[in-house]
């Protein structure tokens, strides 16, 4: 029988001083190579899709492509590192919700997906214990978003010469586009927009690249994480755009809200004013990377549709605050211009 490791995750958020300089540490992020402007194979660099534009020649960034017979398709490919010789069932199901949340977010349903665990010896018993958690992982949360497997088996990519390198699941995921009036993009629209949180807030900064960049503490538990909260948002997220309530989405991903926020006016150079959860810390709300949570626009003249809806839904959501002209302001604190937030300061 392969047992689970035993190592012991011991970080608490509590180690950390609540009195955090939010602006110095949004200045030194900036210089994270995976969350920099300046990296140009992350979303910083996407110019904003024209859905009206789209047609069977086109191919976009964003990973959102018209085929040569006009149906509409996404793709994606997403890694994970964390953890996988700890819990690597709950690692699996924290990185294929992750894709499928960004997918649901275009407007897309996720059809499949195919996977391979990279740095793993198969013949070891961590290796093992690895790609049966894995499995699990791929079994269950396909399961519960209703996806299928690419097929039944996982690849193993294992050479030795690699050296001590970390095990790595990476995963490719294809979904559907039944229109493209369903399609959004990630980017905020216009000034004076309503920008809304979906799903709860957590004191929770765990695997965070603020607590690994930052802090320099590697060695934490997997971010908080319920699998049927997923399937729960991803409902929520299908009737809002079934109304058509949206005019951007984006998952709470790496970097934590601000950062989501950051890529999300960077591609037209709008700013946002918002105001952070009193009853969880600040630098949690800002830069935690719990799962569970959407960042979406709404029309001036579509909020209270939206507000009666997710009411209705009863599924936590929070008035973050609205898009501006190109500030970017926290409780009434100004971080400056977006247009300057393309090199670390």
């Amino acid at each position: 029988m392969i047992e689970q490791s035993d190592q012991i995750q011991e970080f608490t958020i509590g180690q950390l001083g609540e009195d955090q300089d939010i602006q110095d540490i949004v200045y030194n992020l900036m210089a994270n190579p995976n969350l920099a402007p300046i990296n140009y194979f992350n979303d910083f660099t996407e110019e904003s899709l024209d859905l009206a534009l789209m047609s069977n020649e086109d191919t976009d960034e964003t990973g959102i492509f018209s085929s040569f017979n006009g149906d509409m398709m996404a793709i994606s490919t997403h890694a994970m590192h964390h953890h996988l010789e700890v819990d690597p069932q709950q690692a699996t199901e924290i990185l294929i919700s992750k894709a499928v949340r960004k997918m649901i977010c275009f407007g897309a349903e996720p059809q499949a997906i195919s996977s391979c665990l990279y740095h793993i010896n198969i013949a070891d018993p961590n290796g093992q214990f690895i790609a049966a958690g894995a499995k699990k992982g791929l079994e269950n949360a396909c399961k519960k978003f209703n996806i299928k497997l690419a097929d039944r088996k996982i690849r193993f990519d294992y050479f030795s010469a690699h050296g001590p390198v970390y095990p790595t699941i990476i995963i490719s995921i294809m979904a559907s586009i039944s229109s493209k009036e369903r399609m959004l993009t990630h980017s905020l629209k216009k000034k004076g927009n309503g920008i809304f949180m979906i799903g709860g807030s957590y004191d929770d900064v765990n695997s965070s690249e603020y607590l690994e960049f930052y802090h320099e503490i590697s060695d934490s538990a997997l971010p908080a994480f319920d699998i049927d909260v997923e399937v729960k948002l991803h409902s929520v997220m299908r009737k809002l755009i079934d109304h058509g309530l949206l005019n951007f989405a984006n998952p709470v991903g790496k970097g934590g809200l601000f950062f989501t926020l950051l890529r999300a006016g960077l591609p037209s150079g709008l700013g946002f004013d918002i105001t952070s959860d009193a009853e969880i810390r600040k630098d949690a709300f800002l830069f935690g990377e719990a799962m569970g949570r959407l960042v979406v626009g709404v029309d001036t003249e579509k909020v209270d549709d939206f507000v009666d809806l997710m009411s209705e839904l009863k599924v936590p959501f929070f008035a973050l605050g609205h898009v501006t002209k190109g500030e970017i302001r926290i409780d009434d604190e100004s971080f400056g211009f977006i247009d300057k937030m393309t090199t670390a300061n």
